[in-house]
């Protein structure tokens, strides 16, 4: 049976917990991860918890919430996975990247004559340092970022706006946090990056 994202997840809480326990060391972890994050099965899943203690509840019984992992200061669950397009372009039209999917360490978006949207509340990071650089000619550009993950804004705006608003009143986040760069231009036209909060406990997004 093709395993899903939840199963995944599930497995990688249990690998967190394992090493918070001492039951695995760190290199173990990463490689585990690698595996967890490459598998298209759950027979591929199985062997790398095997030879780890699961209640028979199954994983969800034994897995830590994401809050607690990185409460304990552990490597954060949402990075690792294989990275999505690189590249996110609206000419004289829109587009779009949300809901799941994997940030690549390098995203280019360009934006000439039309708009682009670039959200990252649910996303997953390829690497725990990931860099978006947002060309915006004559467009718009709009880069959400939830309030647990690190941002530097370093863009440019000639006859435009480059532009960082925070809308979640939330402290920073941990250094353990993915942390993304936010470079590029804008050039008579705008580019947006507004960190807001979410609701994990309700899987509802800020409006």
């Amino acid at each position: 049976m093709r395993a899903s994202d939840v199963d995944r997840e599930q497995v990688a809480q249990i690998l967190h917990r394992a090493l918070s326990e001492g039951r695995i060391t760190m290199d173990e972890l990463e490689e585990r991860l690698t595996t967890v994050y490459a598998a298209k099965t759950l027979g591929e899943l199985k062997p790398v918890t095997a030879d780890l203690p699961v209640p028979e509840g199954g994983p969800s019984s034994a897995a830590l919430a994401p809050s607690q992992t990185r409460a304990l200061g552990l490597p954060d669950d949402r990075i690792g996975g294989h990275p999505g397009s690189m590249t996110s372009i609206g000419i004289m039209s829109g587009a779009v990247r949300k809901g799941s999917w994997v940030l690549p360490p390098q995203h280019n978006t360009l934006a000439f004559w039309g708009g682009a949207e670039i959200d990252l509340r649910y996303a997953r990071f390829a690497e725990k340092q990931s860099t978006i650089t947002a060309i915006a000619i004559m467009g718009g550009i709009e880069i959400i970022v939830p309030d647990d993950i690190n941002v530097e804004v370093t863009g440019f705006g000639f006859m435009g706006a480059f532009v960082q608003e925070d809308k979640s009143g939330a402290p920073p986040a941990p250094a353990t946090a993915p942390t993304v760069r936010i470079t590029g231009l804008a050039f008579w036209g705008g580019v947006n990056v507004v960190r807001k909060a979410r609701n994990p406990a309700k899987g509802q997004l800020e409006s």
